[in-house]
Formats: structure tokens, C-alpha cells, sequence
């Protein structure tokens, strides 16, 4: 092993004994969790069902009392001791006085991903592990630091999404350096799709051609027109410019102008789209024998028509107006006029069905293999009170956490979830709500 290898393993070792609070009690954390939508409330239920790693939590989000009302419904049920606290999670100052106060071991951040370099920034300063579910973007894209950045990506790389890592890449040497571990995109996608892609490579394929990460929801909420997650997110996600990574380089193409159908299991035939998604940034970067990497997310008739309408009439933009003399933006304006995506779980029936196709070759020979999960939403309502959306992206989270809190995933730095042994992960999902499904002769996308 360098010497560099063996400075980080006593780093890991070094701030691992440094948090044990207790003897003998060594994986039992205080955790501190940003958030308390649809995501977090699934990510805070399963992190109760498991005193034994998860000791205490304080749940902490701009409205308390959504925060109090899950201490309420969750406590009784509960050996994990619950405190709650209002926070503003992009106020550094406030994040950091929090911290030194509740001194947590770790924090998991399952709002929205505009707070995660402020949350980045706190768990260096306090050396408290970090762990998020989506990549970074920011709130103000025309902010004018980010807009000369962007416009620089886009004409550099030739993806024109608003989300991408370099900004949180930015933080491995300095996390490195304090011996804390920060996991990116822990969820299903971003986050299992890529523990799918480094258990293929370990245990199916000696080298892997092609990869395509297909997420299908066939849930009906009954609305005309609703988001399964963050609307502003969502929308700003499938408004975008589409791109795949092919030889080494992003290939651009106009939003939905790429359309496939796939059968899925335990869902049926669907109609799904071509999207730019952020784990195939860091995919492609650390699987670069991937000869092409794809991502397509299935939507119905009806989302699609009511999105271009919107976005023909202005109501997608980021841009913010002046209407009888107050600034809105207006896609953040179209958000509180939808139905809240925390609210769709006792309405939505059907399942998703999430997972990766792969080409490749082991021992020689041709072969191919898909690996994925299928979640149902009145199940996953009836364990969390959220719907599977939420649910396929919180349990991950937990299990995620889970993993460096009982030191499985102990490398000190920045990592996204590929970099990790994917083994002891995927069989957390397996035990814990997603179990996998495999199948080694796919219909593979044209």
C-alpha cells in the first residue's frame, strides 16, 4: 500500500474512534437530517427502524411543524430518540451553530439540492460525514458567477442541464484531508443505479460496452397534472436539453426528441424519453471502457402536453418577472399552484419499475444483463406515507448512511456511489424495502 493509502486509512480510523461516544456501542450515531418532504419522511422512517445504528436523529427543515408532527407520529413507535429544529439550510452560520450544538456524526441531506455546498461547507467545518440524494444546482441560474460557468460547461462538455458535480468535486482533497466521508447522490437515481453499475462490472462483466439507466413510473395519481417529486426540480430536469454520453464525449439533442418503448416488468408497456441524468457524469468518468451511456425516464401523454403548454406560455422559466410591481419566478410560482408531491401517497396506485442494461463481455463471450428493482406505491405508502417515488430515493438514503456509519464505506474524500463496494449496500436494499431483480437475456433499447 503508498504511504499516501496508508495516511488515509489512519485518518479513517483516527476520526472513527473520535466518534465513539459510547463503549462498546460503536455503530449507534446521532444523526442530523435536513428535510421533511416526501423523501426525507421516508428516509426518517426507515432510519427509526433501526435504533441500533440510527441512536438518535434530529429532524431539521424550514417548517417546524411538519418536522413536530413526525416526531408525534414516529416516536411512540420508536426506540431512536427524535428531536426536530427549524433551520434555514442555506444560511452557513445557522447550519454551523447547529452542528457545534447537536454534534451529530453525521448529516443527511434530503431537501432540495441548492443547500448542498452550504451543507458541504458545514460537515468540513464541524468534520461531520455528509451524505445527499441529487447533485448540485443552484436556485438563481442566472445568477452571474454560475451563468459564465454554465455557459462555459455547455459550450466546453455539450450538456446544458443546470445541475452538475464539479462544484462538489471541488470538496474531496478538503475532505480528505479532515477525515469525514461525503457520498453523493444517494438515491435511486442518482445513487442505485450506480451501485448496479460497480456490482456488474464486480460479479457479471469483465469489461462493459453499453449501459442504459431506464426509470419507469407506472403510477396513476389520478391529477390531470402533477410531479412525482420537487416540481421546480422535476421540470426543470425534462425541460432541458437531452444528452448521452458516446465515445468520450456528451452528445446534445433537443428535450423528448428521443423516444423509445419498453415493456417493463410489473408495470407493462410504456413511453419513455432520452433525458440528460447526473450520475452519467460521474459513470463516465470512472467507467471510462463504458462505450455509451444513456438515461431514460418514462412519461405519459398527458405530463408531455401539459409541460409544453406550460413552457410555450413562459411558466417553466427560471427567469424572474415583475408582475404589478413584485418579483416572481415563474416556474417557482407554477410550484405552490401544484399539488404537493408529499400529498400523492394515499391517491397513487401502480408501481416503478427502476434499473440498468448492460452489453459487454465476460470470459470472451458476448452477454448481456439487467439489474433493477420494482417498488409499489400503495405498499410503500402504507410502511412510510409516501408514494414509491419518494420511497426508491429515501430508503437508499438510509441505507447509504448506514453504510459509512458502520464503517463499510470509510474512505475519507468525496465519492460518488459507484466508488464504493457495492456488495454490503445492495444488500441493505435487498433486506431493507428494494429488493433486486435480475434478468440475463433483455430486450435491450434500439
Amino acid at each position: 500500500m503508498s504511504e499516501h493509502g496508508c495516511e488515509l486509512r489512519f485518518r479513517a480510523l483516527f476520526y472513527g474512534l473520535l466518534r465513539i461516544r459510547r463503549k462498546g456501542r460503536k455503530t449507534m450515531a446521532r444523526v442530523l437530517i435536513i428535510g421533511c418532504g416526501g423523501v426525507a419522511t421516508v428516509g426518517i422512517v426507515k432510519c427509526t427502524q433501526h435504533p441500533e445504528v440510527f441512536e438518535e436523529i434530529c429532524i431539521a427543515s424550514r417548517t417546524l411543524s411538519k418536522c413536530d408532527a413526525l416526531k408525534e407520529r414516529l416516536q411512540p413507535t420508536t426506540k431512536t430518540k427524535i428531536t426536530t429544529c427549524k433551520i434555514d439550510a442555506g444560511n452557513l452560520e445557522e447550519v454551523v451553530a447547529l452542528m457545534k450544538s447537536y454534534k451529530p456524526d453525521m448529516l443527511i441531506h434530503m431537501g432540495m439540492p441548492y443547500h448542498n455546498l452550504v451543507l458541504m461547507e458545514a460537515c468540513l467545518r464541524c468534520k461531520v460525514h455528509y451524505l445527499d440524494t441529487a447533485a448540485y444546482e443552484p436556485e438563481d441560474v442566472n445568477e452571474p458567477e454560475f451563468r459564465k460557468y454554465y455557459d462555459n460547461r455547455c459550450k466546453e462538455k455539450g450538456f446544458y442541464a443546470y445541475f452538475d458535480y464539479p462544484f462538489q468535486w471541488a470538496y474531496r482533497k478538503k475532505f480528505e484531508e479532515a477525515g469525514i466521508v461525503g457520498v453523493l447522490g444517494c438515491g435511486f437515481d442518482p445513487g442505485v443505479t450506480q451501485a448496479y453499475v460497480a456490482y456488474a462490472k464486480k460479479h457479471e462483466f469483465d469489461t462493459i460496452d453499453t449501459l442504459d439507466i431506464l426509470d419507469c413510473n407506472g403510477g396513476d395519481h389520478g391529477y390531470k397534472f402533477a410531479t412525482n417529486f420537487n416540481p421546480e426540480i422535476n421540470l426543470r430536469e425534462v425541460s432541458s436539453p437531452g444528452a448521452y454520453w458516446e465515445d468520450h464525449k456528451w452528445h446534445r439533442v433537443e428535450p423528448m426528441s428521443i423516444h423509445r418503448t419498453y415493456d417493463f416488468d410489473g408495470v407493462g408497456v410504456k413511453d419513455m424519453y432520452l433525458l440528460h441524468h447526473e450520475e452519467i457524469e460521474s459513470l463516465g468518468l470512472n467507467y471510462p471502457e463504458i462505450k455509451r451511456i444513456r438515461f431514460f425516464m418514462t412519461f405519459g401523454q398527458s405530463y408531455l402536453d401539459h409541460m409544453r403548454c406550460l413552457e410555450d406560455v413562459g411558466m417553466l422559466s427560471p427567469k424572474a418577472i415583475n408582475y404589478n410591481g413584485v418579483e416572481i419566478v415563474p416556474i417557482q410560482f407554477l410550484k405552490a399552484l401544484l399539488p404537493d408531491p408529499a400529498t400523492l401517497g394515499p391517491r397513487t396506485h401502480g408501481r416503478t419499475n427502476i434499473g440498468c442494461i448492460f452489453t459487454g463481455k465476460k470470459d470472451g463471450k458476448e452477454k448481456k444483463y439487467y439489474i433493477y428493482n420494482v417498488s409499489d406505491h400503495q405498499e410503500a405508502y402504507k410502511e412510510t406515507g409516501a408514494q414509491a417515488i419518494s420511497y426508491t430515493t429515501g430508503v437508499p438514503a438510509m441505507c447509504g448512511a448506514m453504510m459509512v456509519l458502520t464503517g463499510k464505506w470509510n474512505t475519507p474524500g468525496v465519492h460518488n456511489v459507484e466508488e464504493f463496494n457495492p456488495d454490503p449496500f445492495i444488500d441493505a436494499l435487498n433486506k431493507y424495502g428494494l429488493p433486486t431483480r435480475e434478468s440475463y437475456d433483455p430486450v435491450l433499447v434500439d
